[in-house]
């Protein structure tokens, strides 16, 4: 997809958003009822009458547990674009997509999947290489190469799926490799944060607690 293309979808997006947004706070602030009255007034706390001032000094433990969710939340939201991108290598990698027509030349399945994986003009990738050079078992296993419709596929239709299939096969590695490290570098972080005690809502008290020996009962 061209970029300029993908720039004006964000573009409509967001000023659909914005244009939604603006539509809904006007006509509430036209058709809403105005009645303002010291019960209205009052500051409204999950339905329970506040008690004391509103300003009071929070547990700084509050904020920082709220701080380590939003952290760990936006780095779990970057396994979508792994998801979409080891989805896609799993279905070029997938025999039963025909992937090259007879005359070498991609199909609009497999080329709409390059494209989609960020290739703007794809090709089939070319035989050569340490990765992408078949075997010789390989090479004498595509001369009686088949479709999935059971028709015997031309030389260069069973090279070039061979090759697509490869390529797809070796990113979808790459890909569970790479989230792989990613999760790792999560979990040691999360254990790094929990082995400081960030997790307790009140350190003080929790050190004070494991410092302090138990009382028998007799």
């Amino acid at each position: 997809m061209h970029p300029v293309l993908i720039a004006g979808y964000i573009a409509l997006f967001a000023s659909i958003g914005v244009a939604f947004l603006a539509v809904n706070l006007i006509v509430g602030w036209l058709v809403r009822p105005r009645a303002p009255n010291a019960e209205k007034l009052e500051v409204y706390e999950c339905g329970e009458p506040t008690i004391g001032s509103s300003f009071v000094q929070f547990d700084l433990r509050f904020y920082v547990v709220a701080l380590l969710f939003i952290i760990f939340d936006v780095e779990v939201a970057l396994f979508f674009p792994w998801a979409t991108v080891f989805g896609k290598a799993t279905q070029l990698a997938d025999p039963a997509l025909v992937s090259v027509a007879a005359d070498g030349a991609l199909t609009p399945a497999s080329a709409g999947l390059l494209r989609e994986l960020g290739l703007h003009s794809p090709v089939a990738p070319k035989p050569e290489g340490q990765f992408l050079a078949p075997t010789l078992n390989e090479a004498r296993s595509l001369e009686t190469a088949r479709l999935a419709d059971g028709a015997l596929a031309t030389p260069a239709q069973a090279l070039g799926g061979w090759t697509v299939a490869r390529t797809g096969s070796l990113l979808a590695r790459m890909a569970v490799v790479d989230m792989a490290v990613f999760y790792a570098v999560l979990l040691v972080g999360f254990a790094y944060v929990w082995y400081r005690g960030d997790l307790d809502w009140v350190r003080a008290v929790s050190s004070e607690r494991a410092g302090t020996p138990q009382r028998s009962s007799g």
